[in-house]
């Protein structure tokens, strides 16, 4: 073979190769690698405390309004915990909400009810049950780790928000439960692509129908890495109800452990 011929079959070799990566990427592999970056960049906070109102809304457009606060402990390789206490209205005030939660098994789960001064187990399998009657389901609300969905990445779209009424970038992705017991079959994120967080992300039923979207506003960036909404409005189509959560007074690091979050704590939650 003379010198020409083989530089041609090389650089012909090299070509084919340099295609074959250029296509490697699948539309699933990019979702997931959107997810790994999601993940990624909200993993290390260690603990979060922060002050939550929660506002229901039926189809006639009577509001009722909770004030919650919440604390989570982050748990690296396992789904993190958390504690939700009532300080509002007064027939709930001092009830806790316990949740250890899982990615592919049912989270644990524990109420305290003070007026009985028992703390009760829940039977926690159907994470699609509302959470405290609101539109969120428990797993809306659960930490979302990579294991708990499948991915596919659908599409770059810009998409006008609150924060960026001229639009802001997104990818644009599907992601499938893992669990068997979920509420859905699928969701469908617009994942912000600066910041790798959700601005909206909708809800399709067992019956592949779309159920509900969610919306997140106001985002604040606290330890210069960590993005939180001030606010996550959730609409029900197929009952016309929503729900609406104000965030406030996030603190990060604040020392929590394990005791902070164990069945005896919840008698001593104040």
């Amino acid at each position: 073979m003379n010198n020409t011929l083989l530089k041609n079959t090389i650089f012909a070799g090299t070509l084919l190769l340099a295609s074959g990566f250029i296509h490697a990427e699948t539309a699933e592999d990019k979702g997931m690698s959107i997810a790994v970056e999601s993940d990624k960049r909200d993993t290390g906070f260690t603990d979060q405390t922060a002050n939550m109102v929660m506002e229901l809304r039926n189809k006639q457009g009577d509001v009722s309004k909770r004030t919650i606060r919440i604390k989570t402990l982050e748990v690296i390789g396992d789904g993190d915990k958390s504690m939700s206490i009532f300080d509002k209205p007064a027939d709930v005030k001092g009830t806790a909400f316990l949740t250890y939660s899982h990615a592919l098994k049912p989270d644990e789960q524990w109420l305290y009810l003070p007026a009985l001064k028992r703390v009760k187990r829940i039977n926690s399998k159907n994470k699609s049950g509302p959470f405290m009657g609101s539109e969120f389901a428990y797993e809306d609300l659960a930490s979302q780790e990579i294991e708990k969905y499948s991915y596919k990445f659908i599409r770059d779209e810009k998409i006008k928000t609150d924060e960026f009424p001229d639009g802001v970038d997104c990818f644009v992705v599907e992601r499938y439960p893992a669990y068997e017991h979920s509420g859905y079959t699928k969701q469908l994120a617009w994942i912000n692509k600066d910041r790798y967080v959700a601005e909206k992300i909708e809800f399709y039923d067992r019956k592949n129908d779309l159920l509900k979207t969610l919306i997140n506003n106001g985002y604040k960036q606290y330890l210069d890495q960590y993005w939180r909404p001030a606010e996550m409005f959730m609409a029900n189509h197929q009952t016309g109800k929503s729900t609406l959560l104000t965030w406030e007074n996030y603190s990060f690091k604040n020392g929590l452990s394990d005791k902070d979050f164990s069945r005896n704590s919840l008698k001593r939650a104040r």
